[in-house]
């Protein structure tokens, strides 16, 4: 097995379209890393580059110790997984599972061997004489995955597996693929728009925007410590509330103009993070808080007097477990995660509260966070 580095990688294509910038990154050995970002930031193209089926523009691409740039594709030992499957519809499972061992003159035997390792470690010992047509999604995207494995190649590249697969297997699949790599050991590069595949599986995230990277992290740091309002907003469902609010301070420490609202800002929450907000009194501020720390329960508007205010309630979501909560206030429309028994309806002016030990604070102007 091997690591991945990408040093300064660029990819223009013809007419100075910028798909990918100033690229730096470093997979170690049997990590499982995902590139994740809205359509167009450009994580398919890096992932093309890496298996060689772009160009790389300018920088430097590492497969192991290898300098890969001019490598082809078939010489990199990697693995693709596309997000079409691309199985051959007229051969058996066993023939596009053998097809790039016999291209490759491996003996009968081993191949005979190496598939049927990849069938038992994927259960589709049974499909092996069925034709694609006779498959359902995901066995189809077991078959791409045992093509893959046979090869035994240093790095698997997927390129949104998942993506054509029903809600309910595309769990089922998330769960199958972090077992797979535990169990291969292999170093996994895998591309995805669905932040929830990338918390769930992730090693380490990268989160793209525009050809740049935005942040490289672990989902959790990610999620709780997100480097700008881009990154907070794209990780997280429903995603965090964006609040526009002027910061303000007295002789008690700092507060937030909300409307007509002052909230508290806690001093433990600065002492924690080490942010100085003196430069941004009076300033208009972006105020971020995630919906499952906005509550309606009697114990947390005791708990966070100083943080509380009213808010219209527009929609109320049952969804089983707990409810959705959907409030305008003033000017700003925000999103709750409430307990699935609340008694709060639509209709409702209600009493909110922010667990203001888990608040963050973005600059109006760059996006960039300034307390988390």
């Amino acid at each position: 097995m091997a690591g991945v580095t990408l040093k300064n990688i660029r990819k223009v294509y013809e007419g100075g379209v910028v798909a990918v910038e100033d690229f730096n990154l470093e997979i170690a050995d049997k990590e499982f890393v995902i590139l994740v970002g809205p359509s167009g930031c450009g994580k398919t193209t890096t992932l093309r580059m890496i298996a060689g089926l772009e160009d790389i523009s300018s920088g430097e691409l590492y497969i192991g110790d290898t300098l890969a740039n001019d490598v082809l594709p078939k010489d990199r030992n990697i693995s693709m997984v596309f997000q079409n499957y691309a199985l051959y519809p007229h051969m058996t499972v066993y023939e596009n599972m053998s097809f790039g061992l016999k291209n490759a003159k491996v003996p009968k035997k081993i191949i005979e061997q190496k598939v049927n390792e990849a069938a038992e470690i994927l259960d589709i010992k049974h499909l092996l004489k069925r034709k694609p047509r006779a498959l359902s999604g995901g066995q189809r995207q077991r078959v791409a995955l045992g093509r893959a494995i046979v090869r035994d190649p240093k790095v698997f590249l997927l390129d949104e597996p998942l993506s054509n697969l029903d809600a309910k297997l595309r769990a089922q699949m998330r769960t199958e693929l972090t077992k797979l790599h535990r169990k291969l050991g292999a170093t996994f590069v895998y591309v995805t728009h669905d932040q929830t595949e990338a918390m769930t599986m992730a090693d380490r995230i990268v989160v793209m925007k525009d050809g740049f990277i935005q942040q490289v992290d672990t989902p959790q740091n990610l999620y709780d410590k997100p480097c700008n309002e881009f990154v907070a907003g794209f990780m997280g469902s429903p995603q965090m509330n964006f609040i526009n609010a002027v910061l303000d301070r007295d002789e008690g420490g700092y507060y937030l103009i909300i409307g007509n609202d002052r909230i508290e800002i806690p001093n433990t929450k600065l002492e924690e993070s080490g942010a100085d907000l003196s430069g941004y009194v009076g300033k208009e501020l972006t105020f971020g808080i995630r919906p499952e720390d906005v509550h309606d329960e009697e114990e947390y508007l005791s708990a966070w007097k100083s943080a509380s205010l009213s808010a219209e309630v527009d929609v109320t979501e049952l969804m089983g477990a707990e409810t959705y909560l959907y409030l305008d206030l003033g000017e700003n429309r925000i999103t709750a995660r409430v307990k699935p028994y609340t008694k709060t309806k639509a209709g409702d002016n209600a009493k909110i509260a922010f667990n203001m030990s888990r608040m963050h604070l973005f600059d109006k102007e760059s996006g960039a966070a300034i307390l988390n």
